[in-house]
């Protein structure tokens, strides 16, 4: 079974008088449990896909599967009740409602959730924010937070719903490098333990090396797939600074 399967999906915007083809002809599929990259340069569709997939835009034609499902043709508010128990979101600028704490964040999406007790939901809070971290911070706001603290939050809030896919864009981008790594790491880290699908849109090569899956988008189309050697260079280079390091701390 795939999580994701996308058969020959356009997306067309009008501009005015003019339509734009935003995608071309997509067909891909996504293994459960893959920690996947989709990288392009800005406007190369990439964030267009990761919202197809994510059920908040639909496409112009082609049909899309999640879990086996097609969602072509549902309702708002079908699609709604979809993301609630499927799908986690990352936002490149947090999306942390600024009055509410980080507990109180984390919980927010599982409030129209009727099958969610208060008590469950006050469990998963607890326990996605210690799996992140944040314990000694349930009752900070994101003012009182870090850059990272607050993308730690987010991922507790994506995962608090307990979802089979989550999407990331540019989850890194308004991070340090120190604390995009250990952002990302985390990430990693929920992946393999969880088995949890994470799908990025991106360009930075931190995420493209982490990858198990890249694909790389240009101009609406896919033009490569899998993991392309600049990314495995990149990954070879950390590793044998991180080994230099090591040896000298020792020698």
């Amino acid at each position: 079974m795939s999580v994701v399967r996308i058969e020959h999906v356009y997306k067309d915007y009008l501009l005015g008088d003019q339509k734009v083809q935003a995608l071309k002809d997509i067909t891909l599929a996504f293994d459960p449990g893959v920690f996947l990259a989709i990288a392009g340069p800005s406007g190369s569709g990439k964030t267009t896909l990761l919202n197809l997939i994510g059920c908040i835009d639909a496409p112009t034609s082609g049909k899309i599967y999640i879990n086996d499902q097609d969602v072509s043709g549902r309702t708002a508010d079908q699609l709604a009740d979809l993301r609630s128990k499927t799908i986690g979101f990352i936002f490149q600028t947090f999306n942390l409602l600024p009055v509410l704490s980080a507990a109180e964040n984390v919980e927010y999406p599982l409030l129209q959730r009727s099958d969610v007790s208060r008590e469950e939901r006050q469990e998963r809070v607890a326990y996605f924010l210690d799996i992140v971290g944040l314990s000694r911070f349930v009752h900070h706001r994101p003012n009182q937070l870090s850059g990272g603290q607050r993308q730690r939050v987010a991922i507790a809030r994506a995962l608090a719903i307990r979802p089979s896919i989550v999407l990331a864009d540019e989850p890194t981008a308004n991070l340090d490098h120190n604390t995009g790594e250990e952002i990302l790491n985390l990430m990693k880290q929920i992946n393999r333990s969880f088995k949890t699908t994470f799908i990025f849109s991106t360009h930075d090569k931190r995420v493209i090396a982490k990858a198990d899956r890249l694909v790389r988008v240009n101009d609406g189309e896919i033009y490569a797939l899998g993991v392309r050697s600049e990314a495995k260079w990149f990954l070879a280079k950390q590793r044998r600074a991180t080994a230099a390091a090591t040896q000298a701390q020792t020698s």
